[in-house]
This record gives structure tokens, sequence and C-alpha cells, in this order.
């Protein structure tokens, strides 16, 4: 891992002459903001030594590292999934290289069913917390002490202060905002009904396939603050007919561009 690490590392900054401060990863139909970057560098991620490589329509596979807000950001210009075959210690290399590369503070997105039935298509959900319904984790095996603690602390990782001030800034954007809990499972199938409805009961506000992972990591190897935005594309909540498509997913996101655009781009500069 080390080796991995350090390597990709090396490569990344031999293309870039600053330290980001920033990680930034985007999810399914969220990729845009990464063209609002000034003084952009682009590196596909088949070039960087060790990185996977995204297979996902509405992924492009691009690190994007460049300037917004006052501050130098780098940008998974789409992720990786354990459901694309990837082990959950490849899935969250990338964390790693982005701490690696200096930055503190974490930006993580993704486009999650609602299974709150008060939300609405279209609405940017804040993660207060997560519950990991994956059946495994990203720090199972040996622990490199060098790269982060055994036991690592996860609870207050979404930074309380941080997402008061998020919600304070949606609402002078007029954005449609809400907080909740993000239940994270592995896909790529879609939840059943009944498996929607328990979640809800377990205190679910919003269903998706990534993010946890990425954030366990960022607490293991030192990210100081995580936010975390979910855009909600369609309803989960288990009492409708209609049926989830990745498409429908992908549209929403993209509807939702106004405002997760502007939102993000104000809390770079507020971290």
């Amino acid at each position: 891992m080390k080796d991995k690490l350090k390597k990709s590392t090396e490569f990344i900054k031999s293309k870039i002459n600053k330290a980001p401060q920033v990680a930034l990863i985007l999810g399914s139909g969220l990729g845009a903001f990464a063209d609002q970057l000034e003084n952009a560098v682009k590196i596909s991620y088949a070039d960087i030594p060790g990185f996977p490589r995204s297979t996902v329509c509405g992924h492009a596979g691009k690190l994007v590292i460049g300037d917004i807000s006052g501050k130098t950001v780098v940008a998974m210009q789409g992720r990786f999934h354990y459901y694309e075959g990837y082990s959950l210690k490849e899935v969250t290399f990338p964390v790693r290289v982005m701490k690696a590369l200096g930055a503190q503070d974490m930006i993580v997105t993704n486009a999650a069913g609602g299974l709150n039935p008060d939300f609405n298509v279209g609405d940017l959900m804040i993660i207060e917390d997560h519950m990991n319904f994956m059946g495994t984790n990203p720090l199972l095996g040996p622990n490199d002490e060098e790269l982060g603690p055994r036991f690592p602390a996860v609870q207050g990782i979404y930074n309380k202060k941080l997402i008061e001030e998020t919600v304070k800034a949606a609402k002078e954007l007029k954005a449609p905002i809400r907080k909740g809990v993000y239940m994270g499972l592995t896909g790529p199938s879609y939840e059943t009904a009944a498996e929607l409805r328990c979640f809800r009961k377990l205190g679910g506000d919003a269903v998706g396939m990534s993010t946890v992972p990425e954030v366990i990591v960022a607490a293991h190897c030192g990210i100081k603050r995580v936010l975390g935005i979910s855009c909600i594309t369609n309803m989960a909540t288990g009492e409708s007919e209609a049926e989830a498509n990745h498409e429908e997913v992908i549209e929403a996101a993209a509807n939702a561009q106004k405002y997760f655009v502007a939102l993000v781009k104000t809390m770079i500069g507020r971290l």
C-alpha cells in the first residue's frame, strides 16, 4: 500500500505546482462541477500508477486539480464502487492519495434514493451520519500504523459546525436542502420494497452504493473534516411501484446541478 501510494502521489505531484487543500469526490451525474475549477490540470485515472478505472456511466474517470473560491481543490470526476469488482481498499485508495497530496478536508457527494417520504427528487441532503450496510469494511486486514490507527473513531467525522454552516449557505442560495442519515449498500441491484421499508424503520433517510467506505478511510488517514452531500435523484420509500433506473438518476442529478454547484462552491470558500 505505501509503495503504491508513493508512486501515485509522486506522479500527480509532477503534474501540479501546488498542494491541494480540499479533496472532492463527485458522484453520479455530478462531475460537471470539476469544469468550474480554474487553472485546472486534468489527469486520466488510467495514467495514474495504482489507480483503478471507473466503469460506470456518468463518471468521467479523471482527477482534476484546480482553484475555486480561494482554495486549491483535488476533485475526483467519478469514483470507484465495490460493485464494479474492486476491493474496498482499491475503492478508497484515491482518498489516501488526496490526503498525501495535502488535502485536509473532504467533500464527498453522491446520487441517492430518498427513503424519507418528506423528501423530493432534486433535494440536496446534508449527511449528518451514515450506516454501513455493505457487510464489510475497507480497514479489514493487517493495519499499518503509518497509514492510520488500528481502531479509528468515525463518530463525529461529519463535522456538526460544518453541517450547520452548509444548511445556512443552502438557505441563502434558496437551495432545496435537507439533513439526514445516509445508508450505504453494495449494489449494484436496487433494493426491494421490503428492504427499503426496513431501512426507513432503522432510521435511514437516503440510500446509495458509495460514500461510506471513503468516509471511513478519510477518518483513518487523518482527514480533519468531511462534508457529505447527497443529491436525491429518485424516491425509494418502498411504497411505490415505480422502478429506479440509472438513466433517471443521471438526469435528476443533472437537473440539480445549479444548486449543487453553487452550494459546493460556497462551502469550499468557507472551509
